[in-house]
């Protein structure tokens, strides 16, 4: 056994580990420790306890009725576990001795569950808020985008592409990066790039600088999730883990309705943009990509007054940061809870023995110029990032990390792939109640007449026009097809999808419209036509509805999760990660089936409503049983690489999932629920967790 670890036996029999050195007074490792006296004593107590008077001190009040004291109830647990741990080391002929997982676990729980944890909540849970709304701004920023860029179709599939390649990335990198170099410290990069990258996206003119800026904020924003819950994890104890991780989901929803709710609010409306000069303007999408910035500033501010995870000091031979650490969690709940008398009793010596590579390192590191030390530093950080990645493959990781991947890859398939097919289903469905209406024109001839009110969602056949006026009028969704436009006058006309076909255009003048022979007339002939002080480029339509209505889904799906969350937090604890995982993707599958009675918009949004609620079970259990299958050193690295599977896995499921739109219902239905059921099958064979350490 470790030689600052010891066993001290308490009157009734049970064994209480204690912490002490050398020759001095040894301190029960329990917060219910013996009255200490003389000034030898007082180097070891809490600055916690000054102003505290011993003579005040009571004792329990359920004693005189043989109640016993929740302290001594998490004496016996441990003493049990320990004993548990000790039959099996016995039985596959292991050493006896407490390690570094234990002797964590015990820290964790004398440290308590208080204010510490729940101020860290915030923090992380804005974060991860911040890549919830990160989700949600390309799809919706793209309508007003793509206009105010000129962005084609090609190119509108390329944003969607690479935001989630980068996302992908990020997971990997920073996920890799956060066991070498700190939790928070990559948090913080992470978030910083974000912010950084987010700002100057607002600003882009062109479409190469926007991909550019997105591609590199989402690879900031890709390493949180990965982070985010290791970090957490790693201030909980065991009884606490599963509950308080999968509250902690419960931002991402918050980040959903986040983005909904303010793209709700301030993309429609055109007033709210701001003029820089009379060729600059912010438009409100631009001004929405601000807004959505908040969550990862708020999180980035709090993070500088987080420590980092005392396990990852730990982990790596830093006992000392460790033991600060601890200590201020530990003060920090017990004040909170009116007991600043209590001590905590962890030495300074909490060791972990170092490797012979680390040893060699920080040899290399010493020597040389700054460049030299500074280039050795980072290769070797780089060599034991890929060791620490190819070790995943490790025989007693392979095969539980294999299953952990399909299941986190089925479940992100169908999830993204009918994310994107909810919100194209109903512009679909939007798309062809439009044309049901559409008013046909056939051979009309229209002569001196002053057009002084909108055209929408028309076709005209064969027409004439002779010297008639369109004037200060929007035309949108029109098409004219073989048609005659002879001593025309067009002045101030807004265009939206409006264009000429196989027309004849005499003698007609075109001033200050967006119609210009470029873009808007196809195989048409121009005979003396001009166009004067033509608005060429594209144009924002802040009068478009269909926008609204898939504000209002995506609002309506994320509220939709709020069952769900609440219900796996509950009972994570209570029936298990496997069954919780497992029966929400198997009623999920059942679930998808609705889909092929979805008839309508309002259907559409309901059944997806029905599917986000039963599935978002599934999403915390995997993030939970996560971080508790992976040991420390490769926890976060794990996770970036699961996560970015998922990634992976999105962009795949997006891709077939819309080209099935307005073909079949009955491909996309049925790819998720065999994903689903495969996934949910498969969650049984996962290790259950729920009593374990984190390793």
């Amino acid at each position: 056994m470790d030689d600052h670890w010891q066993n001290n036996v308490n009157q009734q029999g049970t064994e209480i580990p204690t912490y002490g050195e050398g020759g001095g007074q040894e301190y029960p490792y329990q917060a219910d420790f013996p009255q200490q006296e003389g000034g030898g004593d007082e180097d070891a107590r809490s600055d916690a306890t000054e102003g505290h008077d011993e003579d005040a001190e009571a004792m329990y009040e359920g004693e005189y009725q043989g109640i016993p004291h929740p302290d001594e109830i998490k004496a016996a647990q441990r003493a049990a576990r320990a004993e548990a741990r000790k039959k099996a080391r016995l039985a596959a002929a292991m050493p006896d001795e407490e390690d570094l997982a234990e002797q964590y676990e015990n820290i964790m729980e004398d440290c308590g569950h208080g204010r510490f944890q729940w101020t860290l909540f915030i923090v992380l849970g804005m974060a991860l808020m911040a890549d919830g709304v990160d989700g949600f701004v390309v799809g919706f920023v793209l309508p007003s985008a793509e206009k105010d860029m000129c962005i084609s179709n090609a190119n509108k599939g390329m944003l969607g592409l690479l935001v989630y390649v980068s996302m992908m990335v990020g997971a990997f990198v920073w996920g890799s990066l956060a066991d070498k170099m700190g939790r928070r410290k990559c948090l913080i990069y992470c978030l910083a790039i974000d912010c950084v990258f987010s700002f100057l996206s607002c600003f882009a003119q062109g479409y190469g600088f926007f991909l550019f800026f997105r591609f590199c904020s989402g690879f900031g924003i890709g390493g949180t999730v990965p982070i985010v819950y290791t970090y957490f994890a790693e201030f909980l104890q065991m009884d606490k883990r599963g509950e308080h991780l999968s509250w902690l989901c419960m931002f991402w929803m918050f980040g959903g309705l986040y983005a909904s709710f303010t793209a709700w609010g301030i993309i429609p409306h055109y007033g709210w943009g701001i003029s820089l000069g009379t060729q600059y303007q912010i438009h409100t999408w631009r001004v929405f990509i601000l807004v959505c910035m908040f969550p990862a500033i708020i999180a980035l501010v709090g993070l500088v007054f987080m420590p980092e995870s005392p396990r990852f000091f730990l982990e790596n031979g830093r006992h000392d940061e460790a033991w600060m650490i601890l200590r201020q969690v530990h003060d920090t709940n017990w004040k909170a809870k009116g007991e600043p008398e209590r001590v905590f009793t962890v030495s300074t010596n909490i060791t972990t023995p170092k490797t012979q590579e680390d040893e060699f390192i920080e040899i290399q590191s010493d020597t040389g110029t700054s460049f030299q030390r500074w280039t050795v530093r980072h290769i070797n950080l780089l060599k034991q990032v890929m060791q620490n990645v190819m070790s995943l493959a490790a025989p007693d990781l392979r095969l539980q990390g294999l299953f952990l991947a399909i299941v986190w890859f089925t479940m992100a398939f169908s999830y993204h792939g009918l994310s994107v097919w909810f919100p194209d289903m109903i512009k679909y469905m939007q798309y062809e109640e439009y044309e049901s209406k559409v008013k046909l024109f056939h051979r009309e001839r229209v002569e001196r007449f002053h057009f002084n009110f909108s055209l929408v969602n028309q076709i005209h056949k064969e027409g004439e026009y002779v010297h008639d006026k369109f004037m200060d009028i929007e035309i949108k969704s029109v098409k004219f097809e073989d048609s005659l436009f002879e001593n025309c006058y067009f002045e101030d006309v807004r265009s939206t999808n409006t264009y000429f076909e196989n027309c004849t255009i005499k003698n007609t003048v075109f001033y200050n419209t967006d119609l210009w022979e470029d873009s808007k007339f196809i195989d048409c002939r121009m005979e003396n036509a001009t166009f004067l002080h033509p608005k060429k480029g594209c144009h924002l339509n802040f009068q478009e509805e269909n926008d609204i209505v898939i504000y209002m889904v995506s609002f309506l799906g994320s509220l939709a999760t709020l069952p769900g969350n609440i219900l796996s937090a509950l009972f994570m604890d209570k029936i298990g990660r496997i069954k919780i995982i497992g029966g929400s993707m198997l009623i999920s599958a059942v679930c998808t089936f609705l889909l092929l009675l979805s008839f309508s918009q309002g259907a559409v949004i309901l059944f997806q409503c029905l599917f986000y609620a039963t599935s978002v079970a599934a999403w915390n259990g995997l993030e939970v049983i996560t971080v508790e299958i992976y040991p420390s050193a490769k926890r976060c690295t794990a996770f970036g690489v699961l996560n970015g599977t998922c990634k992976l896995a999105a962009i795949i499921g997006s891709i077939i999932f819309a080209k099935f739109i307005g073909i079949t219902k009955i491909i996309p239905i049925f790819l998720a629920f065999a994903a689903l059921a495969c996934g949910g099958l498969l969650a049984t064979k996962l290790p259950d967790t729920r009593e374990k350490i984190l390793e």
